[in-house]
């Protein structure tokens, strides 16, 4: 898994946009910022949502740039992000995920059945009382099936630019931690060098 001789840390952020993508003022975009080195995940068609097109897409950008990373995720986005990350191979050096607005998988098996079963790295999954994309019952029950850390917003619409959500500092904080919790798995998988043991 992750390995000081062949990871940098701290984890590069990446950004996956939902349909039709994420446009300037949106969070991810001020979130890309907060961040050096942050890439986002692209798209060949932003108003075709394909769970195995969009996967395959992430798994390339995390197979071709050096690792470790951090990815955040916003709504079919989510979806797309825990179907690489279930198929395994785009896994090994995802350090956490941030699942923000999750879009409900039912509204969307046209674009590919999505079977959630707890996912192979730590995340978190943010829900709302008011997203029209997905109750948040929904997303409760999205964030357990997944093992994810689960925190409702609360009145916060699809936590888009339309919900008032630019620059939004506790993003950052959320991605933040999952780094921090990352850090002591980092060290403990690493090579048992000298310098390793000083940090164990």
């Amino acid at each position: 898994m992750l390995s000081c001789s062949k990871s940098t840390w701290p984890p590069r952020l990446v950004t996956v946009p939902g349909l039709h993508g994420s446009e300037g003022a949106h969070w991810q975009t001020w979130l890309e910022r907060q961040f050096p080195r942050s890439l986002r995940v692209e798209q060949a068609d932003w108003d075709a949502p394909n769970l195995a097109v969009w996967g395959e897409a992430l798994g390339a950008l995390l197979a071709r740039e050096r690792g470790p990373f951090v990815l955040a995720a916003h709504s079919f986005g989510c979806l797309a992000t825990a179907h690489a990350l279930l198929q395994g191979s785009s896994a090994a050096d995802v350090a956490g995920v941030l699942l923000v607005a999750p879009a409900s998988p039912e509204k969307f098996r046209f674009a590919g059945a999505l079977e959630p079963r707890r996912l192979p790295v730590p995340s978190i999954l943010i829900g709302s009382e008011t997203d029209p994309w997905m109750p948040a019952a929904g997303a409760l029950a999205l964030a357990q099936h997944l093992g994810s850390a689960f925190v409702n917003l609360g009145d916060a619409g699809h936590i888009n630019t339309a919900a008032g959500f630019g620059p939004w500092p506790r993003a950052k904080h959320f991605v933040d931690t999952l780094i921090h919790c990352a850090a002591p798995r980092r060290f403990r998988e690493a090579p048992q060098t000298e310098d390793a043991h000083a940090f164990v």
